[in-house]
Parts: C-alpha cells; structure tokens; sequence
C-alpha cells in the first residue's frame, strides 16, 4: 500500500516511522517532510506544501495513494478530507466541518454549551473597545484565545489587567496572530493539572490512546513565554482508570455523539486538552489530530499495527480493535533553535545524530514488530526530526524553530528521564535551547514508586 503523509514537523516524523513498520505498505510519500523523513525507511518526501490541496490531490491520483494521513492542523480545517472524497480519496482525519472543533475556538465553544460538555465560560469579541471594557469589569484575570489557528501560540494569560487590554489590542487591532486573532476568546481562568487525551475515533466508537502531558512554556518550571510543545510524557500518571472513565462519559463520548447529532461524524484524531480542576475535568481545547510532542511520546507506545486503526477509522469498523499498548513509560524532549518561539536562525550543522535509515541511537539488534524490511537496532532512545533538512552528503540542517524531539522509553519514568537527556547530550546544534525538567515530577513519583517489575 502506498501513503500519502502530509506535514513536515516531529509528529509527521513518527507517524512515518511508526506507519513504516506495517507490513501492508510500501510507500510512504511525505509532503513535504523534513530531514528525518528523507532517510526513514520505506519513505519519499515529496516537494509539496501541505496547504496546496490541488497539487497534493493530483499527486496522491497519480501515485496510485490509497491512504492520505494528514498531521498538521491546517489542511483538515481546509477541508481536505472533503476535497479528496470528491475524487474517492481515502483521508484518515475529521470533515471540514467536524475539525472546525480546532479550527474556530469560538465554534467548539458554543458547541460545548449546546451540549453540556464541561469548560470554561468565555465571551467572544471581534471589537477591542468591548473586549476591554468586558476585562475591565471582571474580577478575576481572564485567559485570552485566538479563536483560529495560531501553531499552538495563540492561548495568552495576562499578569494585570494593562497587560490583558495591550494583548488584546495586539490581536484584535494589531492582528499578531493574522486572521487567526480577528475573533478573541475572553475566557475563564481555570486552576489545575494540564491532561492531554487523545482518542481513536470513527465516528461513532472510540478507543482511548495513553493519556500524555505537554509542556508549554519554554523555560523550566513552566516559566517563559507558550510555544508549540517544548516535550511530553506519556501515560501521565494522573490518568487513573477511574478519571479516564469520568472524561469518557462525560466529554469525549458525548462530544462525539453530538458531533453525529449535529450532521459532522468525527473521524480520526480527536485530542482533548483538559484541566483538571477541583470540581472535575473540563475541556481547554479540542484538537482535530496527533498532538505534536504528544505523539512523539505516544506512538513509541503502540505495539499494534498503526495502519489497521487508521483504517478502522475511516471505514467505521474501529469497535472491532482494541489497540494494544506498551506498560513503559515515554518522554519527549524538544530541542529548539534559540530564540524559538520569537525570531532564530536557521541552516546550524546538527551532528551526533542516529546513522542509517530508523530513528533510533545505536543499540542492541532486535525485532521491531511488523517490520518485514530490517531488525531494528532496539534502542530506548529515538531522534524524530522537526525543523530540519537534508542537505547533499548527508548533512542535517535546523530549518525551523523546534529541531528535534528525542524521545525514551523505559520500565519507568525515572529510566526514560534519565535516557531522553543522555540522548539529548550527544546532539549538538550551535545555539540549542532545550527543558531539563520534561518529566521530571513523573520520574520523581517513579522513583517513590520503587520498582515495577
């Protein structure tokens, strides 16, 4: 089977990699990837923008693609499951109307109300003078949202009520975030743990994946300014069996019958960024794919066949899998240009990267499951490639602001800690940023813990 990947980032790298080890395909065309993708087994990137629908279409027609994944947010807002149908292009993703769930924060908000589905309250403003005399008559400090797409930067938390009028002007007036900012979210501020929750979906059944926490801010201790993902752990340790319980009843399944109800079955991908807050979870946000670094942190979990829940997905047949997952643990580390999330320099030399044609660092040989290609070297370490690109005689660039997600994997938090940066400290790229803390509160909880095996 041939498949088209859409996007160019970490998580695109390790959907290639984790779709690569199905013995069904043969392929993978990636549009446009990145520096990883251009050296991952079974895969081709292809110069295509993943925005350029019409090109991307063509090409998935004439390469005999019977698959297109998307990974980035922008495409499914565009509507390229609807866009390909027409031409019985298989997608594995949500219709232009189900993602409007990420596309447009003042849809999914209202949606929220209709049905119940606990959050924050929050007004709307597209005028500035209304949006500040509104901050101006709280008495809490609100959070700020760009209603439209903004790459995971759009969520702003003012410090006084000055700092919220100048935010708000900067987007609404001074339109920092584009279009994205025209309509702003002024919304309750919630108190608690971050949970992301990211589901299976086909429109009518859904099969949990292992619950994660992103780390946002740039600086440790959650300090500094949000970008994209600065890393990941995976399964968070806050995700009891009884709390993914309470967020399936009554968030997930009821957002997913509701989006049935409403015309739009969701399919693919549905991630919940919840809070967790004293009087139980409520939604932050709902995303339309694989959360990036989440999805560095979660797929190196999964022991089943990527390929078949994906087409269970689409074909709506998913309550017949149950994914089988790994009881290790996993954490993502994001190495990042400095100067990321602002203005930074691209074209830096990366070395100590992993030789050959897998993610991995150098390890002892093993089997990977469902690769009929080549042993993989069985590493706990993996290297997916973000901002990069390939130059000629294999030289790896940075081309972006996140460079890499070094990703580990051990019987628990403290081993995969401890891997992740020892990874992290054969990498070098002049003027690297990275978090020493990714994880750390679930090694140190591991550590107590004692041993699990």
């Amino acid at each position: 089977m041939n498949i088209l990947l859409i996007g160019s980032g970490g998580r695109e790298h390790a959907l290639a990699w984790k779709l690569g080890q199905s013995e069904r395909v043969t392929r993978i065309f990636v549009a446009p990837g990145n520096g990883g993708t251009a050296t991952t087994t079974k895969c081709r990137n292809v110069a295509i923008s993943a925005d350029d629908l019409p090109t991307l279409r063509r090409f998935a027609q004439e390469n005999a693609v019977e698959l297109t994944v998307t990974g980035p947010e922008a495409p499914l807002v565009a509507g390229i499951v609807d866009y390909f149908a027409a031409e019985r292009l298989p997608v594995f993703g949500p219709s232009k109307a189900a993602a409007q769930l990420e596309g447009s924060k003042a849809f999914s908000k209202a949606f929220m109300a209709r049905h119940a589905i606990p959050t924050a309250w929050a007004q709307v403003f597209t005028d500035f003078e209304a949006a500040a005399d509104f901050v101006h008559e709280l008495d809490t400090l609100p959070v700020l949202k760009a209603s439209g797409l903004a790459a995971g930067k759009g969520v702003l938390l003012p410090e006084n009520r000055d700092e919220a009028v100048a935010q708000l002007r900067a987007m609404i007036v001074e339109r920092r975030f584009g279009d994205a900012g025209a309509t702003v979210l002024v919304e309750e501020r919630l108190y608690g743990p971050e949970l992301s929750i990211l589901a299976f979906c086909d429109g009518k059944s859904l099969q949990l994946m292992p619950a994660a926490q992103d780390h946002k801010r740039l600086m440790n201790g959650d300090q500094g300014p949000n970008t994209g993902g600065m890393g990941a752990f995976a399964p968070s340790p806050l995700a009891t069996r009884a709390l993914l319980t309470e967020v399936e009843r009554t968030i997930l399944r009821p957002t997913l019958a509701a989006m049935a109800t409403e015309g739009a079955p969701y399919r693919g991908v549905l991630y919940a960024g919840l809070m967790l807050t004293e009087s139980g979870p409520k939604v932050l946000e709902f995303n339309c794919r694989f959360g990036d670094p989440e999805a560095q942190a979660i797929l190196p979990l999964l022991q089943s066949d990527l390929l078949d829940l994906m087409e269970a997905c689409a074909h709506g047949s998913l309550a017949e899998l149950e994914p089988i997952w790994s009881v290790e643990s996993a954490v993502t580390v994001v190495m990042a240009a400095g100067g990321y999330p602002n203005a930074y320099d691209k074209g830096k030399p990366i070395t100590g990267l992993p030789d050959g044609a897998t993610p991995y660092l150098p390890g002892a040989v093993a089997d990977a499951p469902f690769d009929s290609t080549e042993n993989l070297r069985e590493s706990r370490s993996l290297v997916f490639h973000a901002g990069t690109k390939l130059r000629e005689r294999g030289v790896i660039l940075t081309d972006g602001g996140r460079v890499l997600a070094v990703t580990a994997t051990g019987d628990n938090f403290a081993e995969a800690v401890a891997d992740a940066y020892q990874a992290v400290d054969q990498i070098h790229f002049e003027q690297a940023v990275w978090r020493t803390d990714i994880g750390q509160s679930a090694a140190d909880e591991s550590k107590r813990a004692g041993p699990t095996r």
